[in-house]
């Protein structure tokens, strides 16, 4: 099958997510291709679940060290993006080699980034804890614990992930953590420390003992998808309809304060639609 590989430049977090649901929507809506994507965040951001109240954030830290702070289109919990690779995935239901149960599909696209990984002498794999769906409005920071499916080294959680379903799509995101800056992590959210949170995670960092270059991390991922999902990946741009939607959504919804403070803005399209279900988030 042929799918779309999106590589693209560390950008706001507003914009980030703005694409995500541009892209999103146009896969569900047959514009385009199957779409896995890589990207980073510059300045690093706090992301919110999409149901979590915005007291979570500790805003005047994240103004004062420069941090943005957005919400995101899935559920789960609070991510500071720094220090990671964020990947995305949009493709439509059912698409083969997809199950049609949105745990499937999640757990699916985790093995491709296990594989990648592997690829890369890291001994991933799947948390054993039992699946469940991680509470929506929980204020505890998504690398806490691994849930059920998690992608873990040792117990610990390397990659924390969430998905929503959309019209006749799905989108999944996630962050792989390559490094852990303690200061940013636990003021962002409004801890003195991050004794709470250190202990459940582990870095690329800490299990390679450096950190790749990212065109190296970016190969080694997508040959794991190319190789789960039976994928051709062709490098590729956004479409000008996508670049326009992610514009208007930037905008008016992921960089507006009544979304991300009070969530006030309501979504058209293809989520006004199909409001979504979490597979699992955080």
């Amino acid at each position: 099958m042929r799918w779309r590989l999106l590589v693209t430049e560390a950008a706001p977090g507003a914009w980030n997510m703005a694409v995500d649901e541009a892209v999103g929507r146009a896969v569900a809506d047959g514009k385009s291709l199957p779409t896995l994507r890589f990207f980073r965040w510059q300045p690093p951001c706090l992301s919110l679940g999409f149901n979590q109240p915005y007291s979570v954030a500790d805003e005047a830290f994240c103004k004062a060290h420069g941090l943005d702070i957005t919400r995101r289109p899935t559920g789960g919990r609070a991510v500071l993006h720094h220090h990671e690779l964020t990947y995305s995935v949009a493709v439509p239901l059912g698409l083969e080699p997809f199950p049609r149960d949105l745990q499937g599909c999640y757990r699916l696209i985790c093995q491709a980034l296990i594989t990648g990984l592997r690829q890369m002498g890291v001994a991933a794999e799947l948390s054993s804890a039992p699946e469940s769906l991680i509470p929506p409005k929980s204020a505890a920071p998504c690398f806490i614990q691994p849930a059920g499916g998690e992608i873990v080294v040792g117990g610990r959680k390397l990659v924390g992930s969430a998905m929503r379903r959309l019209g006749a799509a799905i989108l999944q995101h996630g962050s792989l953590l390559l490094d852990w800056d303690s200061q940013l992590q636990a003021g962002a959210l409004g801890l003195s420390s991050d004794q709470s949170l250190r202990p459940a995670v582990v870095t690329l960092s800490e299990v390679l003992g450096h950190i790749p270059p990212w065109e190296e991390l970016v190969a080694a991922l997508a040959s794991g998808f190319a190789a789960t999902l039976e994928a051709e990946l062709h490098p590729g741009g956004l479409s000008e309809d996508e670049l326009g939607l992610a514009q208007h959504l930037a905008r008016e919804v992921y960089g507006h304060p009544r979304f991300v403070k009070e969530k006030e803005h309501v979504m058209t399209g293809a989520w006004e639609q199909a409001p979504g279900r979490d597979a699992t988030g955080g």
